[in-house]
């Protein structure tokens, strides 16, 4: 028996990183997955390590997150295909590196779009098949820098701290429906976003760290394994930071 059994969860960002690594995590714990990326053979690449190694038929979608006539094209078929939604795992997303000043509207408008408007819109219709069961969860992927800041990542903290905001906002609107939303706010992750640091800026990182090592995605995969399943059956609107004591 498995964490997850009979439960049907949609992991976007799913491609790479802490996205693979849940999308692997929950269909081991029982779930069957529906999947989002940009990247359409990786995509296709982990539907098939999952079919192999639990005969489960993974759903496959490839679109920008901040494209809408697609997103909502994925919603319909995971409705049509298995008739409920339990799980929502709000983790695309896009970094952008720059000092306040220098920030440039174009790109500030795209991370506004993937990191917020897009999890924004992938909560609303997520909850809407929620709402017919009674039931679900809502995991948003934040980020220690949403919830302490960090010099110049004014863009990218802002999208993470609104989505917290966010987390909130939509806890106390779900409840009634039995709809539970949370965040987790991972620290410095073992992922292809971190591997353009500069050796002084990874060697400064790794000194902040209590615990003295990088931390794996399927770390932060096991956090959102519990707070998926039933075992967290009673958690709302609370933010679960997985940074190893970065910030203490």
């Amino acid at each position: 028996m498995g964490l997850l059994d009979g439960k049907i969860a949609f992991i976007t960002g799913a491609s790479k990183g802490i996205g693979e690594a849940t999308a692997l995590v929950f269909s081991e714990e029982g779930a069957r997955i529906a999947i989002n990326g940009r990247d359409q053979q990786r995509l296709l690449e982990l539907a098939e390590r999952i079919n192999k190694n639990t005969s489960q038929k993974v759903l496959v979608f490839p679109y920008d997150v901040s494209n809408i006539v697609e997103m909502k094209a994925a919603f319909q078929q995971i409705h049509k295909q298995f008739g409920q939604l339990d799980v929502l795992v709000n983790n695309a997303g896009t970094l952008y590196d720059s000092l306040l000043g220098m920030i440039q509207l174009e790109k500030l408008e795209e991370i506004l779009n993937v990191n917020l408007i897009a999890s924004l819109l992938h909560m609303q219709l997520a909850s809407r098949i929620m709402t017919q069961k009674k039931q679900g969860s809502i995991i948003n992927v934040s980020s220690i820098f949403g919830r302490f800041g960090e010099a110049g990542q004014v863009a990218y903290s802002t999208t993470k701290a609104a989505l917290i905001g966010a987390t909130m906002s939509a806890a106390k609107e779900l409840a009634p429906s039995n709809i539970r939303v949370n965040a987790v706010a991972p620290g410095f992750i073992e992922t292809e976003m971190i591997r353009g640091l500069s050796e002084a800026k990874y060697k400064k990182r790794m000194e902040s760290i209590k615990m003295n090592r990088i931390g794996k995605p399927k770390e932060v995969a096991n956090t959102m394994l519990f707070l998926a399943s039933d075992l967290s059956s009673y958690v709302t609107g609370q933010v679960i930071g997985v940074d190893g004591g970065m910030i203490v």
